[in-house]
């Protein structure tokens, strides 16, 4: 199965208030496994980038000037996703801002049957605990090293394996348990399997000579008795 990991960063939390989208990142993975596609655009907000925003994502209104603008990059953008659910940590929030994006170029707004929220999967798998990408990868063990903003390149690749531990592990479908995401085919190919038929042990007769003169150098040996 084909799905997009998408994260986006942006100059502010509300596109209604004039905030903008700046960086696009999206990889490709098949059966939870990125198959090393990826789309990555930064683009010019055409507007200030203010400093809390800046602090988070690292982008200066400096570093935007003169990018490509959305609507050049949008086409490349949505051949890319094609028609593959996205995933997204936190997925309303990119998915009104590419939203707002794409309708501001003349296009409709993407399926929101589409979206596949891994912030929500995580708080119904970790009720009550941080969830954050940070502290989904500390609980997985996954390197944050180079993570000293949030880049959203950076940021989709770790998600995508974030992902496929919120979705099973690495043993996908052989978790004990309830296993919400067992692949239906393994289930099927374990109730369709026909029983095994035993089959005898054959010993070659250069063996059985040599146990049947061990065991008359044995009194009363058990094997005997059988």
């Amino acid at each position: 199965m084909r799905e997009i990991i998408l994260d986006t960063e942006t100059t502010g939390f509300e596109p209604s208030e004039g905030h903008r989208v700046i960086e696009v990142a999206a990889i490709e993975v098949v059966n939870l496994l990125p198959t090393g596609r990826f789309y990555h655009a930064i683009i010019d907000p055409q507007r200030d980038v203010p400093p809390e925003a800046s602090r988070i994502h690292g982008f200066t209104r400096a570093d935007l000037e003169g990018k490509p603008l959305f609507a050049a990059q949008m086409d490349a953008m949505l051949a890319f996703l094609g028609d593959s659910p996205i995933v997204a940590h936190n997925a309303p929030f990119d998915f009104k801002h590419l939203d707002a994006e794409l309708v501001r170029a003349g296009r409709p707004p993407l399926d929101a049957t589409r979206m596949v929220d891994s912030l929500a999967l995580a708080r119904e798998r970790f009720p009550g605990a941080p969830n954050s990408l940070d502290a989904l990868c500390r609980r997985f063990e996954i390197d944050l090293s180079e993570r000293t903003t949030h880049n959203a390149l950076l940021d989709v690749r770790l998600l995508s394996q974030v992902y496929l531990e919120l979705r099973g592990g690495r043993q996908l479908g052989l978790t004990l348990g309830a296993a919400p995401f067992a692949s239906a085919a393994l289930v099927q190919a374990t109730e369709a399997a026909a029983p095994r038929t035993p089959r005898p042990m054959r010993v070659p007769e250069e063996r059985a000579a040599a146990h049947a003169a061990f065991l008359d150098k044995l009194k009363d040996p058990l094997w005997n008795r059988l």
